[in-house]
């Protein structure tokens, strides 16, 4: 892998996270965490080995279980209190 998609996957992972520690909102809170997923799977599978490509598809559905499960949960207190802010 290239040293700079090497730094922009490391960059997008770092705004991932500022992102989803300062939102205060829950679709910029998820916006984070799926930025944060779509810069580690490629550092984790960047390894041709079963292990790390294993990992990285136990990580991806793990993830995209959560995060199905954060926009219910959102959807939900949205609709029942009527405000979007965490």
């Amino acid at each position: 892998m290239s040293p700079y998609i090497f730094a922009i996957f490391l960059f997008g992972l770092g705004l991932g996270t500022t992102i989803t520690f300062g939102s205060s909102h829950w679709l910029l809170a998820w916006m984070g965490l799926e930025m944060n997923t779509l810069a580690i799977i490629p550092l984790m599978a960047q390894h041709h080995h079963p292990r790390a490509i294993e990992a990285t598809i136990k990580y991806f559905l793990t993830q995209a279980t959560a995060a199905a499960v954060l926009l219910f949960a959102t959807t939900t207190n949205a609709w029942l209190t009527g405000q979007w802010e965490i």
